[in-house]
């Protein structure tokens, strides 16, 4: 997974194919590599946390069925956090594009997601002055 580093795009797409492929066999345990490697790798630049992230959400959503419930919960809470982490990261840049697109999220009438608003309170402190 260190090769998503690469700076060539080639290289971090097969890195993503290769997670991806891994998952189609061995989806839980793919998963949970990713998400020790994140772990372990806090400080990985953004667009290449995104490429495992990516390489997650396509394992989870091809082998659904195939995943045991605690590890499906337990990745997707995951998931949720390094996502709403990446969204406070960039929003430090980009505040007005990430409320922007965080905001299509609230709707009329129903409760928000959690990982909504944790994203919008994270927001808020990474841009208080």
């Amino acid at each position: 997974m260190d090769a998503t580093t690469d700076k060539d795009l080639l290289v971090q797409e097969q890195i993503y194919n290769a997670l991806c492929y891994l998952g189609e066999s061995e989806p839980e345990e793919i998963l949970n590599s990713c998400d020790e490697y994140l772990r372990q790798h806090d400080k990985l630049a953004y667009p290449h946390r995104v490429i495992i992230l990516k390489a997650m959400e396509t394992v989870v959503k091809n082998n659904i069925a195939l995943l045991d419930k605690s590890t499906a919960k337990e990745v997707i809470r995951d998931w949720q956090q390094a996502a709403s982490n990446v969204l406070v990261a960039v929003g430090q840049r980009f505040i007005n594009k990430v409320m922007e697109e965080v905001l299509t999220k609230f709707q009329p009438g129903i409760l928000p997601h959690y990982f909504v608003l944790q994203t919008f309170a994270n927001l808020s402190v990474s841009n208080g002055e």
